[in-house]
């Protein structure tokens, strides 16, 4: 039951980005007068609708995603351009029509896309993935400056009343000895006052094993105890405290740091998609671990969405209540996931946004050639001639997620928690 909060968080939170992301493209658009006919959050029946300045706003019943529909995106040929192939239409004529077609039948208020001015078909396609941007950034934002970063803190976590080392050695704890306890706040070590963890582990380097006076506070009072440190073999010194975790508003420089990591990671992953699903292939037919960095489908993003929120309520039932530690591990799910859809959507092939935009890009170049050299404007770019590569890109995003959704549920990626 725990797990499935994770997962509803993340069908909101990724159904919340796919609209808002659509928006981006759909606002720009109307306001250069583009004739946009339809946006809808969801797939399949209607559930409700209503039709406002030429759009009809729908919401429908497979909550899965959403579209907007920007009606003429495709020119028609230029004059010379082969249009039949024998006695029949080729497939990018047949394209080019029913674009045509839909300007009509859809009884569309405004201008077709193509009309549009290169920096205004630029500005349409850029809005969405801008759109998602912006959304991991405020996510990111929210989870490191809202909820904080795990600190550790000086009121103590624990006190263990004996120690054993990986090496079997064992002996009582020095802390719980002179009589500190779980939930004590430690203000000084020796003559160091320490007013955070780093502070502490200075002070315990420099007084090493010689008895030490200690102040803690437990309930509002002060205390003073003697610890004597316990030196291991590596010379490095146990004293029997275990920090406890605070969290702190993180400076907004650590949020645009990590942020900037984040896209940096995001797009280093994009580059080596074919090498990361060829991994993910293999780790499917050979059941090696996959890594923490390995790409999912949404099935497994629901899935580690799942763990986080099962291990917090596990921990609740310890004693443990960091929920707020689950909220902004799924806030920072949420971040990288819309910095995914910034980052994949920017490549420059068709049917993604970063296809449209390339077209418009060489569209520009070649009018602006065109007018250094005195040239007739060449027009817009015939994207329909591109709708081989349009469907081979189609079907590899579709095979890819395929096999990723039967890795996710084969051999799913585990993450630390």
């Amino acid at each position: 039951m725990a797990g499935a909060v994770g997962i509803i968080v993340v069908i909101i939170g990724l159904l919340l980005s796919v609209a808002l992301h659509e928006i981006g493209h759909m606002v720009p658009a109307k306001r250069f007068g583009a004739a946009v006919s339809e946006y809808s959050v969801g797939f399949g029946p209607v559930i409700a609708q209503r039709t406002w300045r030429g759009t009809r706003y729908v919401i429908r019943w497979i909550l899965l995603g959403g579209y907007v529909r920007i009606l003429g995106m495709l020119p028609p040929a230029r004059p010379g351009t082969r249009t039949h192939r024998g006695s029949k239409l080729t497939l990018a004529e047949q394209a080019r029509r029913q674009s045509a077609e839909e300007m009509i039948d859809e009884d569309a208020t405004g201008i077709p896309f193509y009309q549009l001015s290169v920096p205004q078909k630029i500005t349409v396609m850029m809005g969405g993935p801008v759109m998602n941007l912006l959304i991991s950034a405020v996510l990111t934002a929210v989870a490191l400056m809202g909820i904080g970063i795990p600190t550790a803190s000086l009121t103590l976590a624990d006190a263990p009343q004996t120690i054993t080392l990986r090496d079997g050695e064992e002996f009582p704890g020095p802390a719980y000895q002179a009589g500190i306890r779980a939930g004590d706040t430690v203000r000084s070590w020796g003559d160091t006052s320490v007013h955070q963890w780093d502070d502490l582990v200075g002070a315990i380097a420099h007084t090493g094993s010689e008895p030490t006076a200690v102040t803690i506070e437990r309930d509002g009072v002060e205390q003073t105890m003697t610890v004597t440190a316990h030196q291991v073999s590596d010379g490095s010194y146990i004293t029997g405290i275990v920090a406890g975790v605070e969290r702190r508003s993180a400076q907004v420089s650590t949020v645009g740091s990590v942020w900037a990591q984040m896209g940096i990671g995001t797009a280093a992953i994009v580059v080596k998609l074919p090498v990361a699903v060829w991994n993910v292939v293999e780790s499917l037919f050979t059941g090696k671990d996959r890594g923490e960095d390995s790409v999912m489908s949404v099935v497994g993003v629901g899935r580690v969405a799942a763990e986080i929120s099962s291990s917090a309520a596990h921990d609740a039932q310890s004693g443990g209540t960091d929920f707020a530690g689950a909220a902004g591990t799924l806030l920072m799910l949420l971040a990288s996931l819309n910095m995914a859809l910034f980052v994949f959507n920017l490549i420059p092939l068709l049917p993604l946004d970063g296809g449209h935009i390339a077209g418009a890009l060489f569209e520009g170049t070649r009018r602006m050639w065109a007018r250094l050299r005195n040239r007739p404007d060449p027009g817009p770019v015939d994207t329909a001639r591109m709708l081989p590569v349009t469907y081979a890109v189609m079907l590899i995003l579709v095979v890819m997620t395929i096999v990723l959704v039967i890795a996710d549920i084969v051999v799913p990626v585990t993450l630390p928690l």
